[in-house]
């Protein structure tokens, strides 16, 4: 659990909160179901207009990252890793057959499996880097989508306290309904431009942090599996998967 996420999420709600509080107000005046329902779902229909349905449902799975980061295994590739490289280079390359029923990660197998059937080094780094290039190209996509729903929020908050004035001048004559209209109009603008700058768009930056990350550290896997295939000494190749770690 990445507790510095929670404790962000908490600190810039709570602010809001408390300022409201301070400045008099209640809580409740900020709860309106019908601005929550014109921004929330206008936004969402925004963003999945813009994304489609394959990059809009991954970037809402990956949301999950914020809080529970992916495991970064990359301490154990490391040590594997030196092993398959002095395995390679004392019993040879098919030796590294038996490694593979082990492993969990695609990208991994799939190099240790150019290597074991004896690719061209030059051709094995040119087919990872367009694996690296096609996993790099998905999963920005579906960081877009917060990144797109920050953009579209407060433009649909604007839409919503418009909405909320329509109603208000549609009542003039029934004072008792304008304190209604006008809530929803101002509320509007506050959940728009809140969830656009307090939630979507820094979901979206922490996002494209992680993708970047696991980019990273696959471009540093393809640099070892093409030193395993051409016999590179092990010590090196460690070391120079160790500078990823500073």
């Amino acid at each position: 659990m990445d507790w510095g996420s929670v404790a962000g999420l908490v600190l810039a709600l709570g602010g809001i909160l408390l300022g409201q509080l301070l400045e008099g107000g209640h809580a409740g005046s900020l709860l309106q179901p019908a601005a929550f329902v014109i921004v929330v779902v206008g936004t969402l229909g925004a963003v999945l207009l813009q994304s489609g349905m394959p990059s809009f449902v991954r970037g809402v799975k990956m949301a999950q990252w914020v809080f529970v980061q992916p495991d970064d295994n990359f301490v154990a590739l490391l040590h594997n890793m030196g092993l398959w490289s002095a395995t390679a280079r004392r019993e040879g390359l098919l030796s590294l057959e038996r490694f593979i029923g082990n492993l969990r990660d695609p990208f991994v197998e799939q190099g240790l499996r150019l290597i074991i059937d004896g690719v061209d080094p030059l051709k094995m780094r040119e087919l990872l880097d367009q694996e690296i290039s096609a996993y790099e190209t998905r999963e920005r996509s579906a960081v877009k989508v917060w990144e797109a729903a920050g953009g579209y929020a407060p433009t649909v908050g604007i839409l919503g306290a418009v909405l909320g004035l329509i109603h208000v001048m549609e009542n003039l004559s029934d004072p008792g309904r304008l304190g209604g209209g006008i809530a929803v109009a101002f509320v509007a603008t506050i959940y728009g431009v809140g969830l656009a700058n307090l939630v979507f768009l820094p979901i979206g930056h922490k996002l494209k942090t992680l993708v970047n990350r696991e980019v990273r550290k696959r471009e540093v896997l393809v640099d070892a599996f093409v030193g395993i295939a051409v016999g590179e000494n092990p010590r090196m190749i460690e070391e120079r998967m160790g500078i990823y770690l500073k």
